[in-house]
């Protein structure tokens, strides 16, 4: 229960969905005096009545002490004081067009956030290619889901996190979860995985491993191995679903050519995973009528992140899992609005409904949409991290413009990036909490939070939701969507080319993603009040798609790729001078960088400081005790984290949490290396020492 300010916007109880994680759990809120209340919907499928601790608080957020109440502009002093709207608006505008003149359009960057309404994604992305003119764009989805798209892309010729209804989980008799942890991570989702038989791979033993049938747990950084030998079991132990492979897919031949090499033996020397276990995993599968196998961050977030995916996708195919109802292949999405974030707009290479913004079929049709010429669009910009890591310097961005994310504690090599952003010409920050990174910015602009807009987001299964609203925003508080109206207009656009009403900018979206591989034509913000289940593709006059791939695969031959793909080393290894691996990971009290969970009072109380996971033997070599503080360096820079001890986990790894600021950050020793086919940084393995933290 919240104790903000309850300011009228309608009547409750308002159904809506929680704010975190792309379950988007249905809720109800509702209003008590001074207090909002949340419920769960008993009637939403994905949550079936379940909340986790993150959603039972949620309503805190709204009225924290320091919740951002006005603009605030940095003055002569180095301190940011209050201003009027007029006022920072008017100096972010007049700042813009004068680096704009200077550097080009492309000086000028946004980064975006995965937590952002449909609208606002697709809004976000209209503004920075029309009224900046700049091609320099990407948002955080690129640390989260970025892998496991591109090696979806590539198989089924279309990414949807999960190509069909969370509730088809419930019937599974086995499913494989390759680096997930769900029961801490998504805990509602576990009242679906409770009947299959588990098979969790996972250097550590998470909640999720406890639960599981079969725990395999490799060294970080050698899923991709593991793969290839699932494969070569599956193959070699007749378990290959023949008639499926040639009815349905192409490129076997290839795809085994590669893993003909990883027999059982080799794969546990590289992976530490014995060979029984190896046949066990995919006995299982194999001999289950209904079968899944499942990614998350732990088998996406490497350096070759991407190929693990394809390899995980590789051994789905061979057992005939794709594309056969009450069976596949997907991807576990993050952040609240991960898929919608990722198919709008936002993104570095693409336009609106996963349209390629090279493509000038794609770039005609959206240009009509928006009502320019298609040649006024730029062309594809850098991807997150390179985005970050150019700030500040050579043909880099002078500006930045940040909207519902933190790089300053969750980016790769934080230390790094913050340097980065400190080195900006202008930083402007739209949030409702002062972030570590709205603290560093020139101007900070407040905007509302999910109770006090309306909007949809797409959830980890396509399914396209209504947020609702219950409360009007604070007095001196604004929409995303009005302050990149307001923007737009100060830099030359016309205010009718930025509509600042939800259901006008969902209009829109629509007639852009018409024809689309990610089509929302069909769905509409009086569809979804009818409460009609949506799920994209979704053309006009159609009843959406919740399972895609039943029939064909969206490459043109309707067949799925197998893709050939080779194990390789992360981009560090451990050495005498950073003998452990370190990876890093949620919990369950805490979400993302944490600037809005750490404020609220109960969750900081089960989670209040970060700590380092390490086995008792490892911490003993290191001359460390359960309790004691840590510190933790690559080569990169170091952090410090209070000491716990943990049997089960593995001697050569060390594990992080990445929810917390300061001194704290995990990030400040995580590794940039790119995923050559994503881009996406290797936040999950990287070579450290530890020691005592001597002051």
């Amino acid at each position: 229960m919240s104790d903000a300010t309850v300011a009228s916007a309608g009547t409750g109880p308002v159904a809506t969905h929680c704010p975190y994680c792309a379950l988007q759990c249905g809720t109800r809120l509702g209003r008590s005096g001074a207090s909002v209340t949340v419920e769960p919907d008993p009637d939403f499928p994905v949550n079936r009545g379940g909340l986790c601790q993150k959603g039972w608080t949620a309503p805190e957020v709204l009225g924290v002490p320091d919740r951002l109440r006005t603009p605030l502009v940095r003055g002569a002093d180095g301190e940011l004081a209050p201003a009027t709207w007029e006022q920072a608006l008017d100096l972010v505008a007049d700042r813009v067009l004068r680096i704009r003149d200077r550097y080009g359009a492309d000086a000028t960057a946004v980064f975006g956030g995965g937590g952002l309404t449909n609208e606002k994604a697709y809004t976000l992305g209209k503004f920075a290619r029309l009224a900046l003119g700049t091609s320099q764009i990407d948002y955080n989805g690129r640390f989260c889901m970025s892998s496991a798209a591109a090696a979806q892309t590539a198989a089924f010729g279309l990414d949807r996190g999960l190509p069909f209804p969370v509730e088809d989980l419930g019937r599974a008799d086995a499913i494989l979860l390759a680096g997930a942890n769900p029961a801490e991570t998504m805990p509602p989702l576990m009242r679906h995985l409770s009947q299959a038989d588990l098979v969790v791979i996972d250097p550590r033993r998470t909640r999720t491993a406890a639960l599981a049938a079969l725990h395999l747990q490799p060294a970080p950084g050698t899923d991709l191995a593991l793969a290839l030998g699932l494969l070569h079991v599956a193959v070699a132990d007749g378990l290959l679903d023949k008639a499926y492979v040639d009815d349905r897919t192409s490129g076997f031949d290839e795809a085994w050519g590669r893993a003909a090499s990883w027999w059982p033996e080799r794969v546990e020397a590289t992976t530490g995973v014995p060979v029984s276990a190896q046949r066990e995993a995919v006995r299982l599968l194999a001999s289950a009528e209904r079968a899944y196998v499942l990614t998350g961050r732990g088998a996406e977030q490497q350096s070759k992140g991407s190929d693990t995916v394809s390899a995980f996708i590789n051994l789905a195919l061979s057992l005939g899992l794709p594309g056969r109802e009450g069976s596949g292949f997907g991807c576990l999405t993050g952040q609240g609005n991960g898929q919608g974030g990722r198919e709008l707009g936002q993104k570095a290479d693409q336009l609106p409904g996963y349209r390629s913004i090279a493509d000038p079929a794609a770039r005609a049709h959206v240009a009509g949409v928006w009502g320019v010429a298609p040649e006024e669009l730029p062309g594809p910009g850098r991807s997150a991290f390179e985005l970050l890591d150019a700030l500040g310097s050579g043909d880099g961005p002078r500006a930045l413009f940040v909207f519902g994310s933190n790089p300053a504690v969750s980016a790769p090599d934080a230390g790094r990036v913050t340097e980065r952003l400190r080195s900006l010409d202008l930083l402007v920050v739209c949030d409702f909490v002062p972030s570590e990174t709205a603290r560093m910015a020139d101007v900070v602009l407040p905007v509302a939070q999910w109770a006090e807009e309306e909007g949809t987001l797409t959830n980890l299964e396509g399914r396209v939701l209504r947020r609702r609203r219950l409360l009007s925003p604070p007095p001196g508080v604004r929409s995303d969507l009005e302050v990149l109206r307001e923007l737009a207009v100060r830099l030359g656009q016309p205010a009718e080319r930025f509509p600042a009403e939800p259901r006008e900018v969902f209009e829109e979206l629509r007639r852009a993603t018409a024809g689309a591989p990610a089509d929302y034509s069909g769905v509409s913000h009086e569809r979804l009040d009818r409460g009609e289940a949506l799920y994209w593709p979704c053309p006009e006059g159609g009843s959406g798609t919740p399972r895609v791939f039943l029939d064909r695969f969206a490459h043109a031959d309707g067949r799925a790729r197998f893709t050939p793909v080779e194990h390789r080393d992360a981009a560090e290894v451990p050495c005498a001078e950073y003998p452990l691996i370190a990876t890093t990971g949620r919990v369950l009290a805490q979400y993302q960088s944490g600037a809005q969970t750490r404020r609220v009072e109960q969750l900081n109380n089960a989670a209040p400081e970060t700590f380092l996971e390490v086995h008792p033997d490892t911490a003993a070599r290191a001359g460390l005790a359960d309790g004691d503080m840590a510190r933790v360096r690559s080569r990169r820079g170091s952090t410090r984290a209070r000491v716990r001890f943990e049997p089960s986990l593995r001697t050569d790894t060390v594990f992080l949490p990445f929810h917390f600021p300061g001194e704290g950050r995990a990030n400040l020793i995580t590794n940039a290396a790119l995923d050559p086919r994503s881009r996406m940084p290797e936040f999950k393995v990287c070579a450290v020492q530890i020691g005592a933290d001597l002051p």
